[in-house]
């Protein structure tokens, strides 16, 4: 197939920022880049959209070439239009977020134009190149208000986890202490989130484990609709 354009065109990037919990805080997956501009500096994992795909494919196609990262659901955050973000050319970028469990992907490694690729916490970032820092401000802001309104701290977690792993993901998201009991008290009036009637030892001192009931979610939810 061949494009023919009267107007002059930007091209068209994908950048994926993916946060993960590693079980006290908050980080970000950045990669190295090994190519101008900003070669040795870190960044999002991200590239140029092939021609015949899709912004979505772009990212999943950047995610595993340049970090081995795959099979996870990335979700659509912004585009960011800056006409000089890029020194290059005329580059428009779409973002996408995505939410894994860091354990899951311990042992990551730069592929592609990646040197390497690594974990972050967010309170520890190195500098960022293009306007990557906006990317990831803008991605950690829209996380803060959906962590209040739906249950996305669960994809952070195990199937199975503790009241204080909970409490730690909230308080690393949203930069605030919360009073155990009360944290504790609030989480189970919700409904969804059940007791397995198992412990988990850590320090010596067991907590009780409790799982994600994504059906009384939904239960929940049609329940509030429907007042």
């Amino acid at each position: 197939m061949s494009y023919t354009y009267e107007y002059p065109h930007p091209a068209v990037t994908t950048d994926c920022v993916v946060f993960g919990f590693d079980g006290t805080g908050l980080s970000v997956l950045l990669i190295k880049r090994g190519i101008e501009p900003f070669t040795d500096q870190w960044a999002l994992p991200g590239g140029f959209i092939h021609i015949d795909e899709t912004a979505e494919e772009g990212a999943y196609r950047e995610l595993r070439e340049e970090t081995g990262i795959e099979d996870i659901y990335v979700e659509q955050l912004q585009a960011f239009t800056k006409v000089d973000r890029d020194p290059r050319e005329r580059v428009i970028t779409i973002a996408f977020t995505a939410l894994v469990r860091q354990q899951d992907y311990g042992y990551i490694k730069g592929g592609d134009d990646a040197k390497e690729a690594k974990w972050f916490s967010v309170n520890d970032l190195p500098l960022l190149a293009f306007d990557h820092k906006e990317i990831l401000d803008t991605a950690l802001e829209r996380l803060r208000s959906k962590i209040k309104l739906e249950p996305i701290a669960f994809h952070l977690l195990n199937p199975t986890f503790t009241m204080t792993q909970v409490q730690s993901i909230y308080e690393a998201v949203l930069g605030q202490k919360y009073d155990r009991r009360n944290f504790h008290k609030k989480m189970t009036v919700l409904g969804y989130i059940i007791p397995t009637g198992e412990k988990h030892t850590a320090y010596g001192r067991p907590g009780s484990l409790y799982t994600f009931d994504e059906e009384k979610y939904k239960e929940e939810m049609s329940k509030r609709s429907a007042i």
